[in-house]
């Protein structure tokens, strides 16, 4: 059974219990969890499993209906009704900083050394600083995260240090961030719209790209790249969160059966990531793709100044601590 085949079997499960720990009686509590992602990605998956162990947890008083596909609306939508009290929970990471600066951390290139060293980051001190920033300032309140697929660069050619990219012609988001860390590194990024991209890497007009292994493969970038490069240059979280005006909504007990919900969905989420990210590693290989290992300390040296030079003031102080340590 694939992993795809396994999600859909959990979610339509996780559906019938949820039904079956509901349906009798009404809850008193409804809340609505719009997200971007569809029904077989790991965070739809998660959400519905949330929503059950908070049906569960709460013997049926506070019920979570999840909405995937931007069904409640986009990204700034859903957050904008968070705030007004039409929505009440979302997946969310560093679109926040446009409210909390702090949510930049979640996503700083060469920040994270590893998906352990991420983890501490994220559940330490400064994960909890984030978080009340996010608080205070935006009004919504992350209850748990899970991980992302680091970015990876793909090329017809090995890179193994940043002397390799030598004014390589890649495709970076409209980011000013990226653009000029790619520079520092010494490719010769442009920004392009994702859906050129494939376009532009069969006729020439780019070398390389760089993203996480899941649109690497669903864009089928494999027909037009031979390596991939496991530069994991940017490697991030994103936040299940919940409004306060629909957490102080709950009792105090149901506010502990959510939080406890919510961790259960982590490890669930985690389990099912890992997973995937193993799995797309074998699919990409068996399409002909070559995995490249890299200097990683290389290319996080020649980003770092980049990378502090491009991010806000707020948190220039904890960027630079992040590199230094």
């Amino acid at each position: 059974m694939t992993m795809t085949t396994k999600m859909k079997t959990l979610l339509l499960s996780g559906i019938a219990l949820a039904a079956m720990t509901t349906g009798s009686f009404a809850a008193d509590v409804t809340l609505k969890l719009g997200h971007p992602a569809n029904e077989d990605n790991t965070w739809h998956l998660a959400s519905v499993k949330f929503a059950e162990e908070v049906a569960s947890l709460t013997d049926g008083r506070v019920e979570v209906q999840v909405y995937p596909n931007e069904t409640l609306g986009k990204e700034m939508d859903v957050i904008n009704g968070m705030q007004l009290g039409t929505a009440d929970l979302t997946i969310t990471g560093e679109s926040l900083q446009n409210w909390a600066p702090m949510a930049a951390l979640l996503a700083v290139p060469y920040g994270y050394k590893s998906l352990e060293d991420m983890d501490s980051q994220a559940s330490g001190d400064l994960g909890a600083r984030i978080e009340a920033q996010i608080v205070e300032t935006v009004g919504i309140r992350p209850i748990t995260y899970f991980a992302r697929g680091p970015r990876n660069l793909t090329s017809n050619r090995p890179i193994t240090t940043p002397d390799d990219l030598n004014g390589l012609k890649m495709r970076v988001p409209n980011v000013p961030l990226f653009l000029n860390v790619w520079k520092a590194l010494g490719a010769n990024p442009t920004p392009m719209a994702f859906s050129e991209v494939f376009t532009s890497l069969q006729n020439g007009t780019i070398e390389a790209q760089e993203n996480p292994l899941a649109l690497i493969k669903s864009a089928n970038f494999n027909e037009v790249q031979k390596y991939i490069n496991k530069t994991e240059h940017v490697r991030s979280w994103i936040y299940l969160a919940i409004s306060e005006m629909s957490w102080e909504k709950l009792s105090e007990e149901d506010q502990v059966a959510v939080m406890k919900a919510a961790s259960r969905a982590q490890a669930f989420e985690r389990e099912a990531f890992m997973t995937e990210e193993a799995e797309l590693v074998t699919e990409l290989e068996g399409k002909g793709v070559e995995f490249v290992e890299v200097d990683s300390e290389a290319f996080a040296a020649a980003a770092k100044e980049a990378v502090l030079s491009s991010v806000a003031d707020d948190i220039k102080p904890d960027v630079e601590a992040l590199f230094n340590r």
